[in-house]
């Protein structure tokens, strides 16, 4: 099988895109310390009291009251889930994921990815019923975080690590959409979840009519993000849902696309308010009286090495079990040794493992939240500094590289 073709220049669209997640990552790892330092300082306790601020909006017998942090987290997350919709159905309909050999090789990386970190976790949890409600918190990877890294080797990265990194990622979204949507759902309201299923019809028909005006899609979108919250559906998924529904094209004007209309005004915001506030409002936590006890304990010490060790068994093992049985190829300009790197980087599952950890035990009347995030940051770290040394020994010396 011919080995895919390494593009001698990104396209303006996607190399901006890497820009900026780059840069947010950068301003994430910030967030995530400041909450680090806040939240092992005297203000710590004014930190929880801003995260527990009661925040509520009443429309006559309609009432939403959830502290800020719950609209943090399923709020302004559901922004994030209409960026990553958007992006998905771009990258499937003329991105990188159009074309069948850049799909492959991130797909098995990425179902590797998801199941060995799942099993690490299960393995250490197994005997605790509460404690594996959380097996899914290690399955994920932080694109932001991980191209952050890949900027500070600057030029010396290639194309292929990029776009595989990032295709990577895609297929990890859509994974964690899936586990969202089928396990960490609490009790379901049939009225709420009927109002849900009246706004489909409603989206299909204006991307049928090729509407292109976005405010009659923002409107629908938040009577289905409303509908889902009170559902008991998470109501982040009505994010991803609505990006499917924004048309990719205008008939009237074919050169102008809503699809990436809205994903190019969403980008800044996303990178750098959301994302970096999400971390802030969910990396905060307390060292204080941390023993061995607490390092070792199950759930921590599980997502920790599902993400350090589970991850770059997962994705590099199916990746090599893809290549060797002749489904696909090494792309140009990537080596084993900088595909290793690459898979050890996709331990950094900060973002989408913090809110998967909030899900995970929202429901079941235990605190573990001390437990999910020391995990996820550990193993996080250890992935993006591993990483970081590996390519930086197995990638070439500095070149020209667009």
């Amino acid at each position: 099988m011919s080995r895919p073709s390494e593009p001698t220049t990104l396209p303006s669209f996607f190399s901006g895109f890497l820009k900026l997640e780059a840069a947010g990552g950068m301003i994430l790892m910030f967030a995530a310390i400041c909450a680090l330092l806040i939240a092992n300082s005297p203000l710590q306790s004014w930190y929880t009291l801003l995260l527990d601020l009661p925040v509520g909006i009443r429309f006559g017998a309609l009432e939403i009251a959830k502290p800020l942090l719950l609209w943090i987290n399923d709020g302004l997350m559901a922004i994030f889930f209409f960026l990553v919709g958007l992006e998905l159905k771009r990258e499937l309909i003329e991105g990188e994921l159009s074309d069948r050999r850049n799909i492959l090789l991130p797909a098995a990386g990425a179902l590797g990815g998801m199941a060995i970190p799942a099993l690490i976790y299960i393995l250490f949890n197994r005997d605790d019923s509460v404690a594996l409600q959380g097996w899914a918190i290690p399955a994920a990877t932080d694109i932001a975080f991980a191209l952050g890294v890949l900027a500070l080797l600057g030029s010396r990265v290639p194309t292929a690590i990029k776009i595989f990194l990032t295709s990577l990622a895609i297929f990890d979204d859509i994974g964690a959409i899936i586990i969202i949507a089928i396990f960490y759902t609490a009790h379901i309201s049939m009225i709420a979840l009927t109002v849900f299923a009246c706004c489909i019809p409603v989206l299909a028909v204006l991307n049928r009519l090729n509407v292109t005006s976005k405010a009659l899609y923002i409107m629908v979108g938040m009577i289905m993000w409303v509908a889902m919250l009170k559902s008991g559906v998470h109501a982040t998924l009505a994010g991803v849902v609505l990006a499917m529904f924004i048309p990719m094209r205008s008939k009237e004007n074919p050169d102008y696309s809503p699809l990436k209309d809205m994903e190019h005004d969403l980008h800044a915001a996303v990178a750098f308010f959301i994302l970096p506030l999400f971390a802030f409002a969910n990396a905060g936590i307390s060292f204080a009286g941390i023993g061995s006890e607490q390092l070792l304990h199950s759930v921590p010490l599980g997502i920790a090495l599902g993400l350090f060790l589970g991850k770059q068994i997962g994705v590099f093992t199916f990746c090599w079990l893809a290549i060797k049985s002749g489904i696909t190829a090494l792309p140009k300009g990537m080596s084993w040794p900088s595909l290793y790197a690459t898979a050890v980087l996709c331990g950094i599952g900060f973002t989408m493992s913090l809110f998967i950890g909030s899900l995970a035990f929202e429901e079941t009347g235990v605190s573990q939240i001390f437990d999910e995030r020391l995990g996820i940051i550990l193993g996080s770290l250890l992935s993006g500094i591993t990483g970081y040394l590996l390519l930086q020994r197995t990638l070439p010396a500095a070149q020209n590289r667009d």
